[in-house]
């Protein structure tokens, strides 16, 4: 073999490796924006006694039944929003993988977060089910989408 031909190959399978590492999103990628908005327009939106999603996050409500609302509003900022702008950013496969396994983690804790203030006898604000139904449909993506590495 001559050295153009080993400097081709060599090329071809540097960009073998680089597409191997890489996600391609597709139509996915608008869903999965669209899910992110969602879930940024629940945060601001009353999530129990008048106070935001992101009110919560930072701790300025206080009272029973709000741990688990808060875990669920970080983990919601962290998997939904972080994780998925970077997967979306970056284009990583180990970011997909963190957007799917936080994302179910976050969409169950969600889900308790509603229980707990529904058991609790407390208000429930519109913006804590959106951002649920968000974090359940942001996490069924970046499980479809890690899943689909061949």
């Amino acid at each position: 073999m001559t050295d153009s031909e080993d400097h081709l190959r060599e090329e071809i399978d540097e960009v073998g490796r680089r597409a191997s590492r890489t996600v391609e999103l597709g139509g996915r990628a608008v869903v999965i924006a669209v899910a992110v908005f969602v879930l940024l327009v629940g945060l601001v939106l009353p999530w129990m006694n008048g106070a935001t999603g992101l009110e919560v996050l930072i701790g300025q409500e206080t009272g029973k039944a709000v741990m688990v609302p808060r875990l669920f509003a970080a983990t919601a900022v962290l998997f939904g929003v972080l994780a998925s702008a970077l997967t979306l950013i970056t284009r990583r496969w180990f970011f997909a993988w963190v957007g799917a396994a936080g994302g179910w983690f976050a969409s169950v804790d969600g889900v308790l977060a509603i229980w707990s203030r529904q058991s609790s006898g407390s208000d429930l604000g519109i913006g804590m089910v959106i951002a649920v139904a968000a974090m359940v449909v942001l996490a069924f993506q970046w499980f479809r989408t890690a899943a689909s590495r061949s």
